[in-house]
This record gives C-alpha cells, sequence and structure tokens, in this order.
C-alpha cells in the first residue's frame, strides 16, 4: 500500500512542525511519509530537540527546510501548524490536497526563566503528539 505523503509547515520549520514531523514519523511512518517546511528556514530549535530526547524521539539530525512546491503538492496532507504559515502557505493547485490547520502556540516566543520556558516547549510537544496520536486513531 502507498504512504500518504504528509506535509507540516510552519513559519521557520525549527520547532512546532519539527516536533509533529518526529512524532508523526515514530507514531506513524508505516502508513506516512512524512516532511516539514517553513516559510523560511530559521535552523533547528535547540530546545525542541531537547524536549523531544525527553519524550524518547531525536529530531537531532532534522534539517529546517524551505517549503518545496513540488513536495507541497504531491503530499495527501498540507497541515499548518502556525498561523502564519496558515495565512502565507503558498497556493496549492493539486485539488487532491488536504489541507489543514491544527494551531499551536510558538514555544520559541516563551519568555521567563529557563525552566519556564523549557515548560512552554514541553507543553507544545504535548500537544502536538495528542493531535497527532488522534490523526492516526482516526486513520487520515
Amino acid at each position: 500500500m502507498e504512504k500518504k505523503l504528509v506535509y507540516f509547515l510552519c513559519t521557520g520549520n525549527s520547532c512546532r512542525s519539527q516536533m509533529a514531523d518526529g512524532f508523526l514519523k515514530a507514531l506513524g511512518s508505516h502508513h506516512y511519509e512524512v516532511k516539514s517546511a517553513g516559510l523560511q528556514a530559521h535552523g533547528l530549535n535547540p530546545r525542541a530537540v531537547q524536549v523531544m530526547q525527553e519524550a524518547g524521539i531525536d529530531i537531532s539530525n532534522h534539517t529546517s527546510d524551505v517549503i518545496d512546491p513540488e513536495i507541497l503538492n504531491r503530499a495527501h496532507y498540507v497541515i499548518t501548524l502556525c498561523g502564519h504559515a496558515d495565512e502565507h502557505c503558498p497556493v496549492v493547485s493539486n485539488p487532491n490536497v488536504t489541507k489543514w490547520h491544527w494551531g499551536f502556540d510558538d514555544p520559541a516566543q516563551a519568555a521567563g526563566t529557563e525552566e519556564e520556558i523549557m515548560e512552554t516547549f514541553r507543553h507544545v510537544r504535548d500537544a502536538i503528539k495528542e493531535r497527532i496520536e488522534t490523526f492516526l486513531e482516526e486513520g487520515k
């Protein structure tokens, strides 16, 4: 059976889209091909790598990539994870692509002590994991 391609998009492809990519690869790679990208490439956020490692998933080898129009139009699902990417996502010309928006706060914008910032990253990580699990349970 052909794997369905899921393309996670965010503004900088540094945190939320990387976490979603990591979780879906870890939990659903037998059914899905997973890619992620951003409107820009801001580089992989080290705090995102750290909180994913805490969850048992290594994303340290991921790269921060800019949206590829070929992948965008080949995807079965295009899922934006932030409002900016949802509003500025390139037009998907393939009518067979299902586009969804799953909005999550940007942990890179968190303020406070290092521990407070890390708690924000953990909260967003856990919310993304929960949404990925729902996606897999629904078989979509």
